[in-house]
């Protein structure tokens, strides 16, 4: 037997037909919501004002500066270098695994 799955948007404002999902960021966090088109068209027009006097930011740049800490406070290069030292295959770039971060962890709770 065959089955046919349709997702239906609904506008998370008015509960009317939603056109699609727009995604955006405020203080640090990130947000979705399905809007009617002309939902999405009044956001966009109450926040055009604060686009034009904003700074772009890249992907790569965050806000807070600095670098990445862990749970316990260690950057991705104190870990990289314990790892190395436990004997753990770990690269000398790039995001440090999640199950070398959890042994670091539980190394150092």
């Amino acid at each position: 037997m065959a089955q046919r799955v349709q997702i239906v948007l609904t506008d998370d404002l008015d509960d009317s037909k939603a056109d699609g999902t727009v995604t955006f960021a405020y203080a640090g966090t990130s947000y979705e919501i399905d809007l009617s088109d002309s939902n999405r068209n009044s956001l966009e027009e109450a926040l055009a004002p604060y686009i034009a006097a904003a700074r772009k930011v890249s992907a790569g740049r965050r806000s807070g500066g600095g670098k990445r800490r862990s749970g316990s406070g260690a950057t991705a290069t104190e870990i990289r270098a314990w790892a190395v030292d436990q004997g753990m295959n770990v690269s000398s770039r790039g995001r440090v695994s999640s199950e070398v971060r959890e042994a670091y962890e539980n190394a150092h709770a």
